[in-house]
């Protein structure tokens, strides 16, 4: 069946819903900075729809997101700034102008000279905007979760040859941050009070995480991916240690020590049903 709504009717229902006198409380009060962590809470579930091949609620999750798109869209019509229209035109100009082998007569040799030409482009852009830094890494935002801006300063600095030459001297450097973190953690534990000792923990913590991030990169392994398929497998895990503890009264009160063995059987009986079904 054809649809019957249209992005006319979404944007009438944001103004509606947007109205002073009759709209609904909570869409007046909300500001760019009230739904902006929305918009990235919903981007997540579009990600995780994704991750889990479920195409209905892909569906409705790209849906939410549009919703956010058009809720900040109608806000800044409200403020006189700039309406839906002028998003989609923007965003339509961007695509052609950077896309000159597609909307033009441009042409490149392979996929990395297209987006060499991409990344010259933008820094053009940039430029006609009056932004004056001409540093390598300029242009990544810093409203993006930061295991993600990681990977991408790692990627930019390896454009002028400031990278490691594969995975194993990775490794060893993060074999020499987990060292330094072990370090702080004493120092830490003999001065519980010493500010400055815990920055230092926290900075070598921060050291770990950025080399496991360029780890992935070389890995050729998406971070969020990587960390999303951690997260599936400790919940499910942990999610069947609690049923096996329900018998005996439940995890809570339990030592680590049987905690610990609920866990492992667990594990074995999460490898059972794989081998079962030749998914191991």
């Amino acid at each position: 069946m054809s649809p019957t709504r249209t992005i006319g009717d979404l944007l009438a229902i944001m103004a509606r819903l947007r109205d002073p006198a009759t709209g609904c409380p909570w869409d007046k009060q909300q500001t760019f900075a009230t739904i902006a962590p929305y918009t990235i809470e919903e981007a997540y579930e579009v990600a995780d729809a994704i991750d889990r091949g479920d195409m209905a609620d892909l569906k409705d999750e790209l849906g939410d997101l549009l919703l956010q798109v058009v809720f900040h869209a109608r806000m800044a019509q409200e403020a006189g700034a700039f309406a839906f229209g002028d998003v989609v035109e923007a965003i339509c100009d961007k695509m052609t102008r950077r896309h000159p082998h597609v909307f033009g007569d441009a042409s490149f040799e392979d996929a990395e000279a297209q987006l060499a030409d991409w990344e010259a482009r933008k820094r053009a852009e940039r430029a006609a905007k009056g932004e004056s830094d001409a540093s390598v890494l300029a242009g990544i935002a810093r409203g993006m979760p930061e295991w993600q801006r990681a990977v991408k300063l790692q990627h930019r600095a390896a454009k002028v040859g400031f990278d490691w030459p594969g995975p194993e001297p990775v490794l060893e450097k993060l074999a020499e941050e987990i060292a330094e973190v072990r370090a702080e953690f004493a120092a830490v534990a003999s001065a519980p009070d010493d500010a400055q000792a815990r920055d230092r923990l926290e900075d070598e913590i921060g050291d770990v995480l950025f080399v496991c991030a360029n780890l992935a990169r070389h890995a050729k392994v998406d971070v969020g991916s990587a960390l999303r398929r951690a997260n599936h497998k400790f919940e499910r895990r942990f999610r069947a240690m609690e049923a096996l503890a329900d018998d005996d009264g439940g995890l809570a009160g339990k030592s680590l020590a049987a905690q610990d063995a609920y866990w492992e059987r667990a594990k074995q009986a999460e490898r059972a049903g794989a081998q079962g079904t030749g998914n191991e």
